[in-house]
């Protein structure tokens, strides 16, 4: 009989990496990946017979694929989701994934071990299903990002619109008085249909119908959604450009990141330089100052993806997609510039 060990040892990985690889872990490299379930293949290898029989007969219910690891908003929206799902009395298996991983590609090798009943999809990009989700047939939702236009009878969709929330916050900078805008996070060029390239281009629309000067060499910085990516995205910025009075953060998490970034280089919010996020995490209420954010309505967005999965996994029904509104908290962190 085949062991785990047996495998290690033909890949020369450690036994350790050979278990992420079986229990579908992400942090294992595609190279590792590829060798060990090539190895697993040849070897004839599973775990356990009468596991993999029990797996083959019966669903193991919801798993939930987060692409953002540092995203707060998609871990609060986790949050909720797995809340309602226990209470629906629905197991949940989530598997966190990186910005740039695909998750299509996550759920193919989830449901090479498992069946799930079927799948939610945090944070994901439409460019990846576009491509590759005729290869999962089980009910399944994207969140936070439209498959509208996609066509998959089996794939609903819930999100915010980001163009036009996008498009409504950087109004609010500009009826302060600020001319000189910035943008930061995001990375439109990986993928070109995903939530923050809809909020970059609802932000340039906003400025370009103003006549707001917009030089998206110098007054753009990409980057993940995180604090140490807002950090270093706001100190390319004023190194591009010093003359931004305003900043439009493509996230919470983001802004978070960037006034740090001022406080260390003596810039004060929003006496100096105002910024406004979005989201509408918990943390905006703590902040200090208070941040101005465009905020998404957690529970409702995680309270219609349950209540369609869960409907089309016990009775078929078509695709469901619906775009929740949004609001907008209008905190401390925007003023208008110094004359």
């Amino acid at each position: 009989m085949v062991t785990i060990k047996d495998i290690a040892r033909v890949t020369g990985y450690i036994i350790v990496t050979v278990s992420r690889v079986i229990n579908n872990k992400a942090d294992v490299s595609e190279e590792a990946r590829s060798r060990i379930e090539n190895a697993i293949k040849e070897l004839d290898f599973y775990p356990n017979a009468n596991a993999k029989s029990l797996k083959q007969a019966l669903p193991s219910g919801i798993t939930v694929i987060v692409r953002g690891m540092n995203n707060r908003f998609l871990v609060s929206l986790l949050e909720e989701v797995q809340r309602l799902l226990t209470e629906h009395g629905e197991s949940t298996n989530v598997v966190f994934l990186d910005e740039i991983e695909d998750e299509i590609e996550a759920a193919v090798r989830v449901s090479k071990n498992e069946r799930p009943k079927g799948y939610i999809f945090l944070g994901g990009s439409a460019s990846s299903f576009h491509q590759s989700f005729h290869q999962i047939t089980i009910p399944s939702i994207l969140v936070t990002g439209s498959a509208e236009d996609l066509h998959y009878d089996n794939l609903s969709s819930i999100t915010t619109d980001d163009f036009a929330a996008a498009y409504f916050a950087v109004n609010k900078l500009l009826e302060q008085g600020h001319k000189r805008i910035g943008i930061i996070g995001g990375n439109p060029v990986a993928f070109a249909t995903d939530n923050s390239t809809r909020r970059l281009q609802g932000a340039i629309k906003a400025l370009g119908d103003k006549g707001a000067v917009f030089d998206k060499d110098k007054d753009y910085a990409p980057g993940y959604f995180s604090l140490e990516a807002g950090y270093e995205s706001a100190n390319q910025l004023l190194e591009q450009d010093p003359d931004i009075t305003a900043v439009f953060a493509l996230s919470d998490i983001v802004a978070f990141g960037a006034m740090r970034a001022f406080n260390d280089r003596g810039l004060k919010v929003p006496d100096d330089i105002s910024i406004c996020g979005f989201d509408g995490i918990d943390f905006v209420t703590y902040s200090v100052p208070r941040l101005t954010t465009v905020k998404q309505n957690v529970e409702e967005i995680a309270e219609k993806c349950v209540d369609d999965l869960l409907l089309r996994i016990s009775y078929p029904r078509s695709a469901f997609h619906l775009t929740v509104p949004f609001s907008f908290i209008d905190g401390e962190s925007v003023a208008p510039p110094k004359k």
